[in-house]
């Protein structure tokens, strides 16, 4: 048989050639921005929006309430659309967007009937920044091993909720937040403590247990704040604080693990009653009330 010559292969060529340029084309005519008539008018451009987050679409109501903005940047149509655009961020995965555009809407309308509801998605979107897939795949899942810098901006929108808006239908889901992240912040703490426990710096590890003992009160770490004070200052040969300490930790925890002083410190996680690590969020979503589900007035 004779060799085949390299050019009797150019149909196959061509027919692999001309699928990628289909293919292409697919792939353009997907991300082909969308066409709203010049004379759509607010109403029905929101009614677009409200369609896109109904089905779940978040990047198609963004750029779609985005474009209502653009074309009527005024009224309460506008206004909607700015808190619109915090929640579908949000939802689409998004929440330093989410947070950005809940800044904005705050800084714009501080008077507003539902700035309430922007503070409340700022601090759920702080709190869901580091909890992404690729943070679990890093290990971590937990707050209290993360930098305490997004805690803190969660735990100031969610006290804004129910400290300014006592009344506010998300006041209670604020409050509850509040405690999470709280307890989050105090294993923050004691996790520090715990390592310059490991170090031999006594001092440095003490200093730590003490400020959420101070602090953090009514948390769960409060327990191994004091177990910490108490091994530091035996280790210092200080028998009178770490008797103290002692008895501190008896009277609160009479049952502690850390009384026999065998126990290893390593930052314990917080359990709720359900025995997780996280706050229970089932239901969260279907709990809280969109608010872009009311028909703007006017």
């Amino acid at each position: 048989m004779l060799p085949q010559h390299p050019f009797t292969s150019w149909p196959i060529i061509r027919m692999v050639v001309l699928a990628l340029v289909a293919a292409l084309a697919s792939g353009c005519a997907m991300f082909k921005k969308e066409e709203i008539p010049e004379d759509a008018t607010v109403e029905e451009i929101y009614a677009l929006a409200q369609d896109s987050m109904e089905k779940g679409n978040w990047g198609e109501a963004v750029n779609r309430l985005r474009r209502l903005e653009a074309r009527y940047p005024y009224g309460t149509y506008a206004e909607q659309a700015q808190l619109d655009t915090i929640y579908a961020y949000f939802r689409n995965s998004e929440p330093g967007l989410a947070i950005a555009a809940a800044d904005r809407f705050i800084k714009l309308h501080p008077t507003h009937d539902s700035v309430d509801y922007a503070y409340f998605l700022k601090g759920q979107a702080s709190y869901e920044e580091d909890k992404s897939a690729f943070g679990v795949w890093l290990g971590k899942d937990d707050l209290s091993d993360r930098d305490p810098t997004l805690t803190l901006n969660a735990l100031n929108a969610f006290e804004e909720v129910y400290t300014r808006f006592p009344d506010s239908q998300y006041a209670p889901m604020a409050r509850e937040r509040v405690a999470y992240l709280t307890n989050a912040l105090a294993r923050h703490e004691v996790a520090i403590a715990g390592y310059y426990h490991s170090r031999q710096a006594y001092v440095a590890a003490v200093n730590r247990a003490k400020g959420v003992v101070e602090n953090f009160p009514d948390t769960h770490a409060v327990e191994e704040a004091l177990g910490l004070m108490l091994s530091c200052y035996n280790a210092m040969g200080l028998p009178e604080l770490a008797d103290d300490s002692r008895r501190v930790l008896e009277l609160n925890f009479p049952d502690s693990r850390f009384l026999d002083g065998g126990a290893e410190f390593t930052g314990m996680r917080y359990t709720g009653t359900n025995g997780s690590n996280e706050s229970d969020d089932s239901g969260f979503m279907s709990s809280l009330k969109n608010i872009f589900r009311r028909q703007p007035a006017g």
